[in-house]
């Protein structure tokens, strides 16, 4: 028995499967679910009959609806799609997700999120079994549209909300470490860091000028940076980025070392914020750490060979335990302190 040709488009019943090999519907569908139920012999007729009609096996969606489950995991970036792909950090965060997901037998469903209106839609059609978020701000809509799924989720290093517990490590307490690194024997500190809302606005502002920072990391890891310096808010400057990339943190480092109260101090929010500062640092003639200090944070690959102070966590191990908490499974105890830094030669201490 083949496909009718009159009709080429329609999918074969697993029915006409079973009439074609001279089995029952139940073979049928061992064959392709359990095939361990079926004999050797059972199975090649099935597949025999299968390969002349066509039929490419159980629909994956009726499936998923007599499991309960659809098998895959969704995680919500937060970011344009190829973020996913260029930014080292969101790179190891995914590795740790996929592999707790390549252990479970489930797939990995990226939701990006652009700032649409139809974000949340998206969220809320998104065909998984739950989600993880990258962190994002606290007003972000998408934050309620997870929530409103009823689906197991989990975000990444905050903001924390009922229904969405937070992993990630104590940002605070790293930030306060590490600024203590980057300020030792500086006069004219700057943080070089994330944006500070939804607005991603480009901005140099004084300390006391800082007002309200919406997203969580960027809030605690700010707060952990003021307590470092520990003198007056208005003599540490935070120059704001609206992307975390080398480049950006190239340019806005290259501006200050040209104004009229060039740093010299650089604590950066990130590795390629603070490797983007080394590149601006060395166009401009400058001495590091005799004449700017330079901090990063998440020890990049290209950390140590640039000899970068910065602060050490392993976001795969993060992304592992997002994964396997959104996925009901049991996780580390906590990543809060799972952190340290790392000193290098771009700092004077």
């Amino acid at each position: 028995m083949t496909r009718d040709p009159g009709n080429p488009r329609r999918r074969p019943t697993m029915g006409e499967v079973a009439r074609a090999a001279g089995v029952s519907p139940m073979s049928v569908s061992y064959t392709y679910s359990q095939p361990g139920r079926v004999s050797a012999e059972t199975a090649a007729k099935v597949r025999d009959a299968a390969r002349q009609l066509g039929y490419p096996g159980p629909h994956p969606a009726a499936r998923s609806l007599r499991r309960g489950r659809v098998g895959s995991l969704g995680v919500v970036l937060g970011e344009r799609l190829s973020y996913a792909f260029d930014d080292p950090q969101a790179a190891r965060f995914l590795a740790g997700v996929s592999d707790v997901c390549a252990a479970e037998g489930v797939g990995l469903t990226l939701v990006p999120v652009t700032g649409a209106a139809t974000d949340a839609q998206r969220v809320a059609q998104a065909a998984v079994d739950g989600f993880v978020v990258w962190t994002t701000s606290d007003d972000d809509p998408i934050l309620d549209a997870v929530t409103g799924t009823g689906l197991p989720a989990i975000i990444h290093a905050g903001p924390e909300r009922p229904g969405l517990p937070a992993i990630g490590v104590d940002d605070r307490a790293a930030a306060v470490a590490i600024g203590r690194a980057a300020f030792a024997g500086a006069r004219r500190p700057v943080v070089l860091g994330f944006p500070l809302d939804r607005g991603r606005a480009r901005q140099l502002i004084g300390g006391d000028r800082a007002g309200e920072i919406r997203y969580h990391v960027t809030r605690r890891r700010w707060a952990g940076f003021l307590e470092a310096w520990g003198r007056a808010p208005a003599d540490l400057r935070l120059a704001a980025c609206p992307l975390n990339h080398v480049t950006e943190g190239e340019s806005f480092a290259a501006e200050l070392f040209r104004g009229d109260d060039p740093p010299d101090a650089i604590a950066a929010m990130s590795d390629e914020l603070a490797l983007g500062a080394l590149r601006a640092a060395a166009s401009a003639g400058l001495r590091v750490p005799a004449d700017v200090a330079v901090t990063g944070w998440d020890d990049t690959d290209a950390a140590a060979p640039a000899g970068l102070t910065t602060v050490a966590q392993s976001l795969r191990d993060q992304g592992a335990d997002c994964a396997r908490a959104a996925l009901g499974r049991p996780t580390r105890a906590s990543h809060r302190d799972a952190w340290r830094v790392v000193t290098r030669t771009s700092t004077r201490v």
